[in-house]
């Protein structure tokens, strides 16, 4: 008999080999013909044993549950911690959670008042003490973190906090929105491996980079999860991710392969949705390379994205074209109908020429240089290795060489290594329904997510601008500048805004919900019929 994990990592090996040898769909139908009853029989057993049980396909893999430093957020997004606010992602404001209410008039000194029914999954009472360990854990932990939240210092008192920030900071509270600041109880020992949260569902048993089985909180503060239990798994291969499903090893799946989404519609029982996210495929500059602080360069490779021929030919039409990091439905996004740049080989070569480059036998040089780039993207994110393809193909026409590289974990390498130029990122943009958190995060010297090294004094003070206001308007306007001034002087390129796709067991699967932060995936209303 095959185990789900072997399964796993026989496919992907399998798939590797007949996609590189061109016979696919042959291969791949016999491979999984030969599979599927065994894997059947298996999956039913298993659920008939468990209970109530949904099976979760994620597409990142972690090895650590650490809810503080982790970047993949997997314990928020499995239900195992909550943050003391959460996301109305309907109107695009902050609503309670973990918090009851909040107070904090001149911005910088805040009391937050806690639920007084909310136990950890050990049974201990969460009161502002256990709270106020937790946020200083974080503190400590992330540097992200503390530039984030600008907290001073921190006072507990029975089930209310009172904090104080370094500075004013009208949007303090919706920085507790980040998965970065679940909650969590830091007495436990093995936080890496066994965080204890707050929410519907408690870890029994976690294989790093592989899967973790979770099983209902009955004390659960919102009411118990009708679910028995969850596994929520790992698997970074797309095509892989699609069988499972298509097999039935699986109940649920993030980001199936694009190219498996007619097959699996057309599957009885199998529901595939589409949905519009804070998400944006980017292509992050190193501004600390010598060619790239020129921004006539930063212009050509620019110019050089095919963004429309990506989206329709990579994503097949699940995207849409990006003008800036915001999605065009925000309030804060420009028009950018006089900043716009033309794009195409033919406006890359001028801009390269304002640089100082000719193309001369078949290569970009300056002074005698050819111009190459190191463009790494990563595979847990099947669409960024074929945009860095058609990036490297359309960079070819005009000389320019460009050397793909596959990092892992793009956070650490890109935090750590400076030896790049070029990066397929994504990133979300919006995820609090504010720019703030993007802007701090990507432009900021500060900012956890500014692995391009941007350290423009005009762009800085227009965030801090940003940072100190509270009256919405106010806030829209200056992050619109921002995001002239980041479009202006291509501070980063943006790509798309892709759609999340999921497909689900629509015959087995009950209150399954696409958020569009990405944030909340396993809750206590999933159920199954």
């Amino acid at each position: 008999m095959v185990r789900n994990r072997d399964f796993y990592r026989i496919y992907s090996t399998f798939h590797r080999y007949i996609r590189n040898n061109f016979l696919k769909i042959g291969f791949l139908v016999i491979f999984a013909g030969l599979l599927s009853a065994c894997e059947n029989s298996a999956t039913e057993t298993k659920n008939k044993e468990e209970g109530k049980h949904v099976h979760f396909l994620y597409n990142f893999s972690t090895n650590s549950l650490d809810p503080h430093v982790d970047s993949s957020y997997v314990p928020l997004r499995a239900g195992i911690t909550e943050t003391l606010v959460r996301l109305d992602e309907e109107n695009l404001t902050i609503k309670p959670w973990l918090a009851e209410s909040w107070e904090g008039e001149d911005g910088q000194h805040w009391t937050i008042k806690l639920r007084e029914d909310v136990k950890f999954h050990n049974g201990k009472q969460m009161d502002a003490e256990a709270v106020k360990a937790s946020l200083e854990r974080a503190l400590k932990e992330s540097v992200a973190v503390k530039n984030a939240l600008k907290i001073d210092n921190i006072q507990a008192d029975g089930y209310s906090l009172h904090i104080t920030n370094t500075e004013p900071f009208p949007e303090f509270v919706s920085e507790l929105v980040n998965p970065n600041v679940s909650i969590i109880d830091v007495t436990e020992g093995n936080i890496i491996h066994k965080p204890i949260g707050t929410g519907p569902f408690a870890l029994e048993s976690f294989t790093p980079g592989s899967k973790l089985e979770l099983k209902r909180y009955n004390d659960y503060w919102d009411g118990a999860s009708k679910l028995d239990s969850v596994t929520f798994s790992f698997n970074e291969d797309a095509n892989a991710r699609s069988l499972a499903l298509k097999s039935g090893q699986v109940d649920i799946v993030y980001r199936p392969e694009v190219e498996s989404l007619e097959t699996l519609k057309a599957m009885d029982g199998i529901k595939v949705e589409s949905t519009a996210t804070f998400r944006v495929h980017q292509m992050t500059m190193n501004m600390q390379r010598k060619s790239l602080k020129d921004v006539n360069v930063r212009r050509a490779v620019d110019a050089l994205i095919d963004r429309q021929k990506i989206v329709d030919t990579i994503l097949l039409g699940h995207a849409e074209v990006a003008q800036g990091p915001f999605l065009p439905s925000l309030p804060f996004t420009p028009k950018y109908e006089n900043g716009q740049m033309e794009k195409g080989t033919d406006v890359a070569i001028k801009h390269l020429e304002k640089a100082g480059y000719k193309l001369k036998d078949g290569k970009m040089k300056k002074n005698g240089e050819p111009l190459k780039f190191t463009l790494l993207t990563y595979s847990a994110r099947a669409d960024l290795p074929l945009i860095a393809q058609v990036f490297q193909s359309d960079a070819k026409k005009i000389g320019i060489d460009v050397e793909i590289r596959q990092i892992d974990i793009p956070e650490e390498y890109m935090a750590s290594n400076r030896d790049w130029d070029l990066a397929t990122y994504s990133n979300l943009t919006a995820p609090r329904g504010d720019a703030g958190y993007y802007l701090n995060a990507t432009y900021h010297p500060n900012g956890a997510l500014n692995f391009s090294g941007a350290s423009d004094p005009k762009l800085t003070a227009i965030i801090d601008k940003l940072n100190q206001t509270v009256n919405q308007e106010e806030r829209a306007t200056l992050s619109e500048q921002a995001a002239n001034y980041i479009n202006e002087y291509v501070i980063n390129s943006f790509v798309l805004h892709p759609s999340t796709i999921v497909a689900y067991n629509e015959d087995k699967v009950k209150n399954w919900v696409t958020t569009r932060s990405e944030y909340y995936m396993i809750t206590n209303k999933l159920d199954v019929k």
